[in-house]
């Protein structure tokens, strides 16, 4: 499995990939592996600021929902509309096309407290 060095992971099977303030959050591969085929990703919070790990949203598979847990407290600024037509992106380019939101962070020194790839493929196994 790929777990890109560049980005910043969570427990809940989120990546984060952070340029200034501005980040931008997916599932990992392992995260759409376990989920199967997705078929709908469903994120209705643009423009709201949230906690870090209250839900953004959810992920819907063949056979389950899953709720999207936000990494960082912030705003989230903009949903990736590719998925609306194509939420299939999430399983062939989680790390790329697949991409589910941005968000403007609220504190950059919260991004300490988040997994590098080592720790997060640790985690998984």
């Amino acid at each position: 499995m790929n777990f890109p060095a560049n980005l910043k992971y969570t427990k809940d099977h989120e990546w984060i990939s952070i340029e200034g303030n501005i980040a931008t959050v997916g599932i990992t591969e392992f995260a759409q592996r376990e989920l199967g085929d997705i078929v709908f990703v469903d994120i209705n919070t643009v423009g709201q600021s949230l906690s870090a790990e209250a839900v953004f949203g959810t992920v819907e598979a063949v056979k389950t929902v899953s709720d999207l847990y936000l990494p960082l407290s912030g705003t989230i600024t903009e949903f990736n509309s590719g998925l609306e037509a194509n939420p299939e992106l999430v399983n062939s380019d989680p790390y790329g096309a697949g991409w589910m939101i941005k968000m403007t962070i609220a504190d950059p020194s919260a991004t300490e407290g988040l997994m590098s790839a080592d720790a997060y493929q640790a985690l998984v196994g």
